[in-house]
């Protein structure tokens, strides 16, 4: 019973940090170090990877119909802009997959650390404060996503490629970009959501595939755990996307900024104690 609950406290860490910029991988890392399964390292380290799906499965539900080019009551029109936003996803998570994968051992084994994840957390909160404050006279160049030129979405997926660095936020990284680029924050936020979709499809598999081929297995208590944090995860994401597609109409990216800052020196402050 305890495992379970351990596993509803990080499925609900993972779903309220995962789309806002505040880095899901830094929250887990912490939450970690005093909600730590009693597991195997290998099944923990799938763990904290394929809860991921809940949240994806969030922004599915809450895009359905937007994402869903068979939708019946679709015009020709409308049909053709979601096949065209499906393809400038496919095209812009390029860029990370043929990084990420060849390097994707090698950022678990050298860069989860503490000093990378507090580095991660308060260089990208400083640079989330810059970037407001240079946009504040600026306006956005785009900002109906069906309008978003190919090329302006590969150079955001090149953003992506960042978070490959843990503590970076893959939606940090990616919402950045965007606006650098000029987006405006509705569809920067957006289309880094749609950029989650195959991005964490992939790396749950390919964790949940690596720890199989390593001749692991589920036991009946870990099969429970798994689900329980993937189903809390997606509750609390869904509520999560909610909430930030409320926030940016009438708020910036600042806040995010400097949370990422203070619990960037707590990690700091609390890690060096400890060491």
């Amino acid at each position: 019973m305890i495992e379970i609950i351990k596993a509803i406290i990080l499925g609900i860490i993972e779903g309220v940090t995962e789309f806002l910029p505040i880095s899901s991988t830094g929250h887990l890392y912490l939450a970690n170090e005093f909600v730590k399964l009693t597991e195997s390292t290998a099944f923990i380290n799938m763990f904290m990877v394929v809860i991921q799906f809940g949240a994806i499965m969030a922004v599915i539900v809450l895009y359905f119909n937007k994402l869903n080019p068979w939708t019946p009551n679709k015009s020709q029109l409308e049909r053709h802009q979601t096949w065209t936003l499906w393809g400038k996803v496919i095209l812009a998570v390029m860029p990370s997959v043929m990084l990420g994968l060849p390097l994707n051992d090698w950022m678990d084994a050298h860069l989860t650390s503490w000093q990378v994840i507090s580095a991660t957390l308060i260089i990208y909160g400083i640079l989330f404060i810059l970037i407001e404050n240079f946009n504040r006279h600026r306006s956005p160049r785009f900002s109906d996503l069906n309008q978003l030129p190919v090329k302006v979405a590969v150079l955001i997926g090149f953003c992506q490629i960042l978070s490959l660095v843990p503590g970076t936020s893959r939606s940090g990284a990616t919402i950045l970009g965007a606006i650098l680029v000029g987006t405006s924050r509705y569809v920067a936020t957006e289309f880094s959501f749609f950029l989650a979709i195959p991005t964490m499809f992939g790396a749950s598999l390919l964790k949940i595939t690596k720890y199989l081929l390593h001749g692991n297995t589920f036991t009946a208590l870990q099969s429970v755990v798994l689900l329980t944090g993937v189903l809390v995860s997606f509750a609390v994401a869904y509520l999560s996307i909610r909430f930030l597609l409320n926030y940016i109409k009438q708020n910036n990216f600042k806040v995010f900024g400097w949370y990422r800052i203070v619990l960037g020196i707590i990690v700091v402050a609390y890690f060096s104690t400890i060491h």
